[in-house]
């Protein structure tokens, strides 16, 4: 780069003055302007080439960067190409989510637009849309690793000094879940509220169901079949939204996981039945490490799937009903709405926000909760690990072996409680003491044996 040497130029057609080196390179010749008025003036002239003199030495130490051209639709074709089409499905759905939402927010027509602070301005936004900020970091960390890329490949001359929101010092206060596990009665309690939640009022629904002619009549078996089949309805959709929810209480499966669980499907997540144990299969097209895997169910949730004649272990393991007669299968925030409506129905708060006063009810996430609580009772934490496939130890730890510490102590008191009463503590209710301990006849030694040996 030694080689470049930036003159000052005129051309009638433009303002200011203007500079220019030939690209030792490629033989090109780049120009861009000084920005200082063409007057005629010595002194103009000579600002000019002081500026000229600024960029050849930039130019000539590496300093200067020539600003990217590539629009922002050009990158994100390419990344959606070539990054995010080697990722899985779920990750390039939210990264697919998180440009949309930047689109929408900041509508970038290059890729050199997405500055310090444009990105600022997106963090407001996202803020102001009710955001949290561990969300707004999840979107920050997405493009950072996108920009990355785009650096890496020479479409961007560099990632944009971006300060991404600090994290909350987790304490007592802000360690803690969004809701929380539920009590067996009130789970019982949403079970028992299902149907009133699901069912249509059969008999206006029949009304409405009917064609609005006046002229036509029909007659009493005409409306009573009507209401027949209603009733059948309404009956297996309330039965096919139990049967979810005690799936999602046995088995702790996520919303969108308990959706995509599917008997013969191994392109999804698929029950395996060929072991000695019922096991979850997870296709490598889902795995973060791009590797089929198998991973334990829990037993009340392998019995529970062992109830299923075989000859109906086909397709989808859960299939919730629409109300609808001609709607599709339902998508996974509408299952989730379905059973917030329930807990909500049956009066099941888990969380009130102390700043608004907002009531959560439980939802499908809380039924995940107490699967956890309840397991984290019975086994050790790195096979609860496992169970609930959680990334770390210390997602586990924190929600559910750290906040079982008083239940922990609890137990271990009321155990030491049973031993002493039971006299079952080291075969004797005292813990012998040293004086005691010095008065045991020592045992004798066979013939032929050394002490010691």
């Amino acid at each position: 780069m030694n080689e470049i040497k930036v003159k000052v130029v005129e051309f009638r057609d433009r303002k200011n003055y203007m500079m220019q080196f030939a690209d030792p390179v490629t033989g090109r010749k780049r120009t861009r302007s000084t920005k200082v008025e063409r007057t005629g003036r010595k002194r103009d002239r000579n600002e000019a080439e002081r500026v000229a003199a600024k960029w050849e030495a930039d130019l000539r130490e590496g300093r200067y960067k020539e600003p990217s051209k590539v629009t922002w639709a050009e990158f994100r074709d390419r990344y959606e190409d070539e990054v995010l089409a080697s990722l899985a499905d779920r990750t390039e759905q939210k990264v697919c989510g998180i440009f949309n939402m930047l689109e929408d927010l900041l509508s970038p027509s290059r890729l050199r637009d997405l500055t310090a602070d444009r990105l600022s301005f997106y963090q407001r936004r996202l803020r102001e849309m009710g955001r949290q900020e561990t969300t707004i970091d999840g979107h920050l960390a997405h493009l950072v690793a996108a920009l990355n890329w785009a650096v890496g490949i020479g479409l961007l001359t560099e990632v944009p000094a971006i300060k991404r929101p600090k994290r909350v010092k987790r304490s007592g206060k802000t360690d803690k879940m969004k809701g929380r596990p539920i009590t067996l009665e009130e789970f019982e309690r949403m079970m028992a509220k299902t149907e009133a939640t699901l069912a249509k009022p059969v008999g206006s629904a029949a009304r409405r169901k009917m064609p609005a002619n006046p002229k036509r009549r029909f007659s009493d078996e005409a409306v009573a079949a009507r209401l027949g089949r209603l009733k059948e309805r309404a009956a297996a959709i309330s039965s096919s939204w139990r049967h979810y929810l005690t799936g999602l209480w046995r088995s702790g499966l996520r919303l969108e996981e308990s959706l995509e669980l599917s008997w013969d499907d191994e392109g999804k997540l698929c029950v395996d039945l060929s072991g000695e144990h019922p096991m979850l299969r997870i296709p490598a097209e889902l795995e973060k490490g791009h590797r089929d895997r198998l991973w334990p169910l829990s037993p009340e949730f392998a019995e529970f799937l062992l109830a299923t004649p075989e000859d109906n272990r086909t397709g989808y393991v859960f299939n919730p009903m629409p109300r609808r007669e001609d709607s599709t299968r339902l998508q996974p925030h509408r299952v989730g709405e379905v059973v917030a409506a329930i807990g909500k129905a049956a009066g099941v708060k888990v969380h009130v926000d102390p700043r608004t006063s907002k009531v959560k009810f439980a939802s499908a996430h809380d039924l995940r909760r107490s699967f956890g609580e309840r397991w984290a009772n019975r086994i050790m934490p790195t096979d609860l690990m496992i169970l609930m496939r959680h990334e770390s130890i210390e997602t586990t730890m924190r929600f559910y072996v750290g906040r079982n510490a008083q239940n922990t102590a609890k137990t271990l008191w009321e155990a030491h409680k049973t031993a002493v009463s039971s006299n079952t503590f080291g075969n004797s209710s005292e813990i012998p003491s040293p004086a005691k301990e010095e008065t045991r006849a020592e045992p004798q030694v066979p013939t032929g044996v050394r002490k010691g040996g």
